[in-house]
């Protein structure tokens, strides 16, 4: 007994001893993967050599003989710092995440295959000019040389998935046809409208998409049963659970010189995307002969600087929300075939296998095609179709011989503001308002992206498609739309609420955001005479809510009795509305509003699950014929004061029985996710990077939050990138990103500009470094 007792110990030891060494082992392979400090590389397509120079952030600055050599080494650098992230991307557009990540992340991969995305970005390359596909070549050339020397070493993840793919230049296209996808139209609120007109009378169902105005053309078609849309929303995947975007995003300004103290005019752009570590951006500067350059935010993947200036102009983004997406009823005329004008049509068809890991089998997915579009209604594959009819899905980011790649390039080369007019005219996708400033004085904003002309119907629910009458019958021609240039006023502003009067001969769309953002930044801009760069980065940081100043006399005028409710309710009574992390009245109001919500809807008669905007919300509590038709005839003010208690009670257990003591950085906590590794419980942890934050989603500093499940009020997307162009000064740009430059988790850049993004600092991206930690010199 005693022998086996130390021959049991010894193999125990024996046991830990070798797991200490295959743990070892492991350390020193992810520690190989790190990046050296300085590196060499014969790259043979070079025209000239190129010298990288990096910051102790990273942030690198690269000289090159031209342009075709600096896409080269961008490409080389993104796939040294962010290959992981690039693979993510190509694999979730081209549906092959389940290989991956198994059955979890199926919903996503029959989604994009059933789009085609993939297919979609290869029949766009073979129709790109020459020009533009030699330059996503040259950056594809860049990527390829980094796996050709890292192999696996390229990242740590590919220490257990295997060594990447080669890249492709058609793989640059699809973070294109991703961004389309998640900020094109309205399709998934087509949807969840019709799922409503059953259940509510059509002035409720205007409460929850309140419309401003828009002259649109409302004949629709008959709907489909509700529980098909349903169970069909069921199926499409959501920002938040697999979605990587949000339904909203970006503030976008600039004022002329007239406006500004520097003598020349200034832009500020703050795309709110989800958040992710890293996120998605890539801060770089790319120097060329002539004094030539190119400086500002990268992301991985694309070539080129997608928002910030060169030596003339600077740009910037926001997402127009115009509808550029329909659902389509299609009337089915036989097993394979659907009517049409002409009469019946077969379906195009063709299958998708989808590999999925641990399954020894792929999933089959047999997609089929309209005239209008591939059918989403085969999305879950026990939708019966015996009832005679499928929906078809028209997006404008599908459309055949997409030339934003021309585009973008075509903005990193202009010289003046007509030059990113006409590169403007090229962008197909997603819709987009563009701002611009110039060395020359001029600021504008031009309305970017396919717009459809619809020959009936303002696509606010599904349309008939058996019969013609809703069908897109083109496109609307770019000076059409409605642009902005050189205006009196000497400034301007977008925020992702209506970009033109209702008036404008062009529809957009009938449903659009709120303007409490872009009325902020109008406010602010008014505050002083002229302004400068500090002036705008603060812009940027501030956090007060003009929805929550509208809302406040309503909320303290509520009687309530003594008690937690009541304390709570008096927090409230010289707030003015600035969401704060060190206070607790963001969090009262949210907490509030929140479970008024929830009642409101139930009141009012909507099924259960139902959710609204704030639109819907300031509706409702500023209009009393409206709030009683929700809230009852006593008005809203019975909900509210139920709905403090409630929200008093929920937040109790968890922030204490005081309400002075609550803050609202301890819910508003911003999360930045590995996208692969928050799935493993303890590698999670360990690469989930966290920070309390202020603001909320009608804030200029975006803190957006999703309003629902057990962590309602966690900040999920915002502005991972802040950039502010001086157009005075060649060194003037100032830009932050919320993570850091790396994306491998031992990096010393992983997370080092998390602290900075959070005070609200920038950075100057000037072309002379203060000093140099890295250099790479890539040679013929």
């Amino acid at each position: 007994m005693r022998f086996l007792l130390r021959l049991s110990g010894r193999l125990v030891l024996l046991g830990l001893f070798v797991a200490g060494l295959g743990v070892a082992f492991a350390l020193a392979l992810v520690f190989t993967s790190l990046p050296d400090a300085r590196e060499e590389l014969a790259i043979p397509s070079l025209s000239a050599p190129v010298a990288i120079r990096l910051d102790s952030l990273g942030i690198p600055r690269i000289r090159a003989a031209t342009e075709r050599d600096a896409a080269v080494a961008l490409g080389y650098l993104h796939a040294r710092d962010r290959m992981f992230q690039m693979e993510s991307m190509r694999r979730g557009a081209a549906g092959r995440l389940a290989e991956l990540g198994g059955p979890a992340a199926l919903r996503l991969d029959r989604f994009t295959r059933t789009l085609g995305l993939l297919r979609s970005a290869e029949a766009d390359l073979a129709a790109l000019d020459p020009g533009s596909r030699d330059m996503l070549e040259a950056y594809a050339e860049g990527v390829n040389a980094l796996i050709a020397v890292r192999g696996r070493l390229a990242a740590p993840e590919f220490l257990v998935l295997g060594e990447p793919e080669p890249w492709r230049p058609e793989h640059s296209l699809l973070w294109g046809k991703v961004m389309g996808l998640w900020l094109s139209g309205n399709w998934r609120r087509e949807l969840e409208r019709a799922a409503l007109d059953a259940a509510l009378p059509p002035e409720k169902v205007e409460d929850l998409w309140p419309r401003d105005g828009s002259a649109g053309r409302a004949d629709q078609a008959a709907l489909p049963p509700a529980t098909h849309l349903a169970r069909l929303l069921g199926a499409i995947p959501v920002f938040g659970e697999d979605a990587p975007l949000p339904a909203s995003a970006s503030n976008a300004w600039a004022v002329t010189a007239a406006r500004s103290s520097t003598g020349a005019p200034l832009l500020a752009n703050d795309p709110h995307l989800g958040f992710n570590a890293p996120v998605l951006w890539y801060l770089a500067r790319i120097e060329l002969p002539d004094g030539q350059f190119r400086v500002g935010a990268t992301a991985p993947g694309v070539p080129g600087i997608v928002i910030g200036r060169n030596q003339a102009v600077a740009w910037g983004f926001t997402t127009t929300h115009s509808d550029t997406q329909d659902v389509f009823v299609e009337r089915l005329s036989g097993a394979d075939s659907y009517d049409t004008p002409e009469g019946p049509r077969p379906f195009t068809v063709r299958e998708e296998r989808i590999a999925v890991r641990g399954q020894e089998e792929p999933e089959v997915l047999r997609v089929r095609e309209t005239r209008h579009g591939p059918v989403i209604s085969g999305l879950d594959p026990s939708l019966p179709t015996q009832d005679g009819f499928v929906l078809a899905v028209s997006m404008a980011n599908l459309a055949p011989q997409d030339t934003t790649a021309a585009a973008l390039l075509a903005l990193n080369r202009a010289t003046s503001v007509a030059d990113v007019r006409a590169a403007g005219a090229l962008f197909t996708s997603p819709p987009q308002t563009l701002i611009v400033a110039g060395t020359d004085g001029r600021i504008a904003q031009y309305v970017v992206g396919r717009t459809p002309i619809r020959a009936g119907g303002d696509g606010t629910t599904p349309a008939r498609g058996w019969d013609g009458s809703m069908d897109w019958t083109g496109f609307v021609p770019f000076d059409a739309m409605p642009h902005v240039e050189d205006p009196e006023s000497g400034q301007l502003a977008a925020a992702n609420s209506r970009p033109a009067p209702p008036d404008h001969p062009v529809f957009l769309g009938r449903d659009w955001f709120g303007d409490w953002r872009l009325r902020r930044i109008r406010e602010l801009l008014a505050a002083r005479p002229q302004h400068d760069a500090a002036s705008f980065v603060a812009m940027q940081n501030d956090v007060v809510s003009l929805l929550a100043q509208d809302l406040l006399p309503v909320l303290r005028a509520v009687p309530l009795p003594s008690g937690p409710a009541a304390t709570a309710q008096a927090l409230l009574r010289d707030w003015n509305g600035e969401m704060r992390a060190d206070l607790a009245q963001p969090l009262v109001h949210h907490a509030w509003l929140r479970q008024f919500k929830r009642l409101a809807l139930e009141a009012g008669g909507a099924p259960a699950g139902s959710d609204a905007g704030p639109e819907f919300v300031a509706r409702i509590l500023l209009d009393p014929a409206r709030g009683a038709a929700w809230c009852g005839p006593e008005g809203c003010n019975p909900l509210l004061a139920r709905a403090l208690a409630e929200a008093v009670a929920e937040l109790e257990p968890v922030h204490g029985a005081d309400p002075v003591a609550w803050r609202w950085g301890a819910a508003h906590v911003a999360h930045f996710e590995h996208p692969l590794l928050r799935f493993v419980p303890v590698l999670g942890r360990m690469t989930r990077l966290k920070a309390a934050t202020g603001g909320d989603n009608e804030t200029l500093s975006r803190g957006g939050m999703r309003g629902t499940g057990p962590d309602p009020f966690a900040h999920l997307h915002g502005a991972g990138l802040r950039l502010v162009a001086d157009m005075a000064d060649a060194d003037g740009t100032r830009a932050i990103i919320a993570t850091g430059q790396s994306g491998h988790p031992l990096s010393d850049n992983f997370e080092s500009l998390l602290e900075r993004w959070l005070s609200g600092s920038v950075l100057r991206l000037a072309r002379q470094l203060d000093s140099e930690t890295g250099a790479i010199d890539l040679t013929r």
